[in-house]
């Protein structure tokens, strides 16, 4: 589900012509040796493609105009050789709808002191140039990225690969569409929002259904394809059939192979990448979907519980950005407070994404004490350890805020037999105490999307592009 996009990004290259046709054709040569080595070297998850080099205002100008229109360009990646006098970027910087990187770096690692000249000063002025474009670009309130050193710096390639990631899922962001069905969870405060603000401020498109819209595509699901999907299962996870006997336990798990089928039909053929589920409706429904809405998950679908579009909206934004690596929906549960063990439990009533496995997953069908319906299948199995940011968006009426916590998860060594759902256990940065009661003033809310994958100057990155308000917790 979560394709492999074809995007590319534009290299601009600033000068003038004050030092003659000679130093603009070095200017390109230049140029090109960059281009062709940041794409043969870094690693790049996308290609960058080499531009006229960038002399008059109207030249400018028209290349931002290029940008906006065309689909496969993510962003923009600008040099300034040699000195680049900015009010030629101020029409075209103020057009450019797209995400935008500064790259600070010159052709040249060392000064050539034994022939350094004036001839030299003049054509490798990046130095000069970035001053005079940072100047506009901070004026002109851009949001773009900075990045400084040598273009063969493994640390400056990490950063500009990184930063590619994070354009591209911004541009995604506008094709994000959340299917909410049932509404929010009753009474709860952080699960809701303005879905207008979130359309304008971050491109994504949240409508509603009423359950019976998917319970009517789930009663059209064929058992030939239940059968199908279950015997993947057979091949995928390990089964724990508990107490239940076979046939009452393979029922069960079907029912979700049925909800797994259906989910995707109906989001697939009306064009959303994520969507919700609110246990307080389910009319038509013999479980809660659980081991569908994980397996969706784990094929790049953003989701969360309880009607929480923004942060269905918000896993399916880093997934896109982390590549669906060790990313997803999560929720805070439970503090281990023993002096020096401090952590926080992370899981869901059923919910939780595969992706973050640490073991082979298995199947297990447990009931559920909430929702008053038949007992639900699920996958459980312990999260990975690593580095990783935790992000939750809220909305306080006048403007939304992301919050950002970076924190490190380690797999759990004590077995938990009676613990039927998937668990994720993690520390908090800067410490616990410190940690917890600074996301909690800030207005943090419970559900949050989480990854292992991606880092915290990424999501600040992204913020950046849609001009969120950002509190930081590290």
């Amino acid at each position: 589900m979560l394709e492999n996009l074809e995007k590319e990004f534009w290299f601009v290259v600033g000068s003038q012509d004050l030092y003659g046709e000679d130093a603009l054709k070095q200017v390109h040569i230049n140029a090109k040796n960059i281009t062709h080595a940041l794409n043969e070297q870094a690693n790049l998850p996308y290609p960058i493609v080499l531009q006229e080099t960038a002399l008059t205002a109207d030249g400018i100008t028209k290349i931002m105009k290029e940008v906006n229109y065309n689909d496969k360009v993510a962003g923009v990646i600008t040099w300034m050789h040699t000195f680049s006098p900015a009010k030629l970027w101020i029409r075209g910087t103020q057009l450019l709808q797209k995400p935008l990187l500064h790259l600070s770096t010159q052709v040249n690692q060392a000064i050539p002191w034994d022939t350094i000249d004036m001839d030299y000063m003049n054509l490798h002025q990046s130095a000069h140039g970035d001053r005079e474009y940072g100047h506009i670009n901070a004026r002109l309130n851009k949001g773009n990225k900075v990045v400084i050193g040598y273009y063969e710096d493994p640390h400056v390639q990490a950063q500009i690969r990184d930063w590619m990631d994070a354009a591209v899922a911004y541009g995604e962001g506008f094709n994000i569409k959340v299917a909410r069905f049932g509404d929010n969870m009753r009474d709860v405060a952080v699960t809701d929002g303005d879905k207008i603000e979130a359309q304008i401020k971050l491109g994504w498109t949240v409508d509603y259904y009423g359950i019976g819209d998917l319970v009517d595509v789930v009663n059209h699901v064929s058992e030939e394809a239940v059968a199908e999907l279950f015997n993947q299962y057979k091949d995928l996870y390990d089964f724990d059939y508990g107490d239940y006997d076979t046939r009452v336990w393979e029922d069960a798990v079907k029912v979700q192979a049925r909800y797994e089928i259906a989910l995707k039909e109906f989001l697939d053929s009306r064009g959303y990448t994520a969507f919700t589920t609110n246990f307080q409706d389910l009319h038509g429904m013999k479980q809660l979907p659980g081991l569908a809405v994980q397996r969706l998950m784990g094929q790049g679908y953003g989701f969360a519980g309880e009607g929480d579009w923004k942060t269905a909206a918000l896993s399916r934004q880093l997934k896109i950005m982390s590549h669906n690596q060790t990313t997803g929906f999560m929720e805070d549960y439970t503090y281990e407070l023993t002096p020096g063990q401090e952590a926080i439990l992370q899981s869901h009533m059923l919910e939780v994404d595969p992706t973050l496995a640490s073991n082979k997953p298995k199947i297990v069908v447990k009931p559920l004490s909430i929702g008053d319906r038949e007992d639900p299948a699920r996958l459980v199995f312990d999260g990975k350890a690593g580095d990783g940011v935790v992000v939750s968006l809220a909305d306080f009426g006048t403007h939304f805020k992301l919050l950002v916590n970076e924190v490190e998860a380690f797999e759990p060594s004590v077995a938990a037999p009676n613990l039927p759902v998937a668990r994720v256990l993690w520390k908090v940065k800067p410490n616990f105490h410190d940690g917890v009661k600074a996301w909690i003033e800030a207005g943090g809310g419970h559900h949050t999307a989480v990854s292992l994958s991606l880092t915290t100057d990424q999501i600040l990155s992204w913020a950046r592009m849609v001009d969120l308000e950002v509190a930081l917790i590290k």
